[in-house]
């Protein structure tokens, strides 16, 4: 049976009809911002729940107290200390373990190396505090000396300043909201992702052993020498992903949508002056409306961009940075080819080509591969003002070819940075 999404009704435009409130017993369409910082990036991951029964949530009740007898677009805004949202950081779960505590084979992938500040399912741990044979819950391994390895048990955001936002998006129609148990939002919010984008006190995460950037088809050519017109996306996480270009580009920029196909994710009202399609398909690129100039490159033939410095005010790459073999000189290329100032863009989900990928992006948790891309900019020393954002929940649209079996969206995620200057050396 095709997924259909709870009956809604939302707010006028205008503003006007406010009878269309929260109460004590109504069930409510909600969307969590939830704010963190690492060092020198910040993090923004937000959920979207279609169905809460605002009278049962499991939420802080000061942030309850502010979404009860709200009209639909209302938005409350909670700042929260370590510890009053998530269990806070203990040292106890500070574990060193011998190596032979380790279950490198775990349910039966492949050998498994460690590496540090690379998260592995609990499961691999042998004897090991509350640790059980098929326990996914992310582990990180934060340091490895010799036979010993220290791992971090606690949860990715313990410790911590956290900031929740949540917006009533929708009431729902009581004759349709349908019964079920409560959900957890602390757990929802939280939980299997949000923190292991970051570094561990400060320290690059070791993403670049074990030749990270092979691939099952070293050929791209020949694999993309007939035209793909397949959709990467559906359509609520392209809609994501156009508003989010929105916001980040200025209107009448010079864009280059790198490694670029026969659809556009830039949305029309940014009135590019310029907008260049670099990819490996001239049909594809033929048929990308928003393209004022299309060009055939290979980067992972040649990583080297054929334009001049300072070319663009801002790069977009839709889908397409997990299949980079060479990206350290790929993103060098892109602080050349930016303004000083010009923000570079990578969005992604979890769809790729399976020959394609590399395998370091396919081996990674979702949560760790804005980690390795936020690596990727702060290889080159030419980015800074680094952001990441995700976004899970939304209801997969009623007519997208998977709804039969798949009632959310595609997660999208998201990481940025502004170009600082010219590279001083290339790689």
């Amino acid at each position: 049976m095709d997924f259909q999404a709870p009956t809604t009704t939302h707010l006028p435009a205008d503003g006007t009809n406010r009878r269309l409130r929260t109460s004590s017993r109504s069930s409510a369409a909600l969307r969590f911002d939830l704010r963190w910082q690492s060092d020198a990036v910040q993090h923004c991951d937000s959920l979207f729940l279609p169905q809460v029964p605002l009278w049962r949530a499991e939420l802080p009740q000061h942030l309850k107290d502010e979404v009860m007898n709200k009209p639909v677009g209302h938005r409350a805004t909670r700042r929260l200390a370590p510890g009053h949202f998530l269990p806070d950081r203990h040292r106890d779960r500070l574990l060193a373990v011998r190596a032979s505590q380790l279950n490198r084979r775990f349910l039966g992938r492949g050998h498994i190396e460690p590496r540090r500040g690379r998260f592995y399912p609990k499961g691999m741990l042998v004897t090991v505090q509350d640790s059980f044979a098929a326990d996914r819950t992310p582990f990180r391994v934060v340091g490895i000396e010799g036979d010993s390895l220290q791992v971090d048990l606690n949860h990715p955001l313990a410790g911590k300043p956290l900031e929740v936002t949540v917006t009533i998006s929708a009431m729902l129609d009581a004759a349709v909201a349908q019964p079920g148990p409560t959900p957890n939002i602390r757990a929802l919010l939280t939980a299997d992702g949000p923190g292991m984008q970051g570094r561990w006190q400060a320290k690059a995460t070791d993403f670049f052993a074990d030749a990270p950037f092979v691939r099952m088809d070293e050929d791209d050519p020949g694999f993309y020498a007939r035209p793909r017109l397949v959709d990467h996306l559906d359509s609520a996480a392209s809609a994501e992903i156009r508003a989010l270009y929105g916001r980040l580009i200025p209107r009448r920029s010079r864009i280059l949508d790198l490694m670029s196909s026969w659809q556009s994710h830039l949305p029309e009202a940014l009135d590019p002056d310029q907008v260049v399609g670099l990819g490996m398909n001239a049909d594809e690129l033929a048929q990308n409306p928003m393209l004022t100039e299309r060009m055939i490159h290979d980067l992972n033939a040649e990583p080297r961009l054929p334009f001049a410095d300072r070319t663009f005010d801002a790069v977009v790459c839709t889908v397409s940075v997990e299949y980079l073999t060479d990206p350290l000189r790929v993103f060098r290329e892109l602080a050349r080819v930016l303004t000083p100032g010009g923000i570079a863009v990578m969005t992604f989900s979890n769809r790729w080509f399976p020959t394609k990928v590399t395998r370091l992006w396919e081996e990674l948790h979702e949560f760790e591969r804005p980690g390795l891309v936020l690596e990727y900019f702060r290889a080159t020393g030419c980015f800074r003002d680094f952001n990441t954002w995700s976004l899970r929940g939304l209801p997969r649209p009623a007519d997208d070819k998977y709804a039969h079996r798949l009632h959310q969206s595609d997660p999208v995620h998201a990481v940025w940075a502004r170009c600082a200057g010219q590279p001083t050396m290339r790689l």
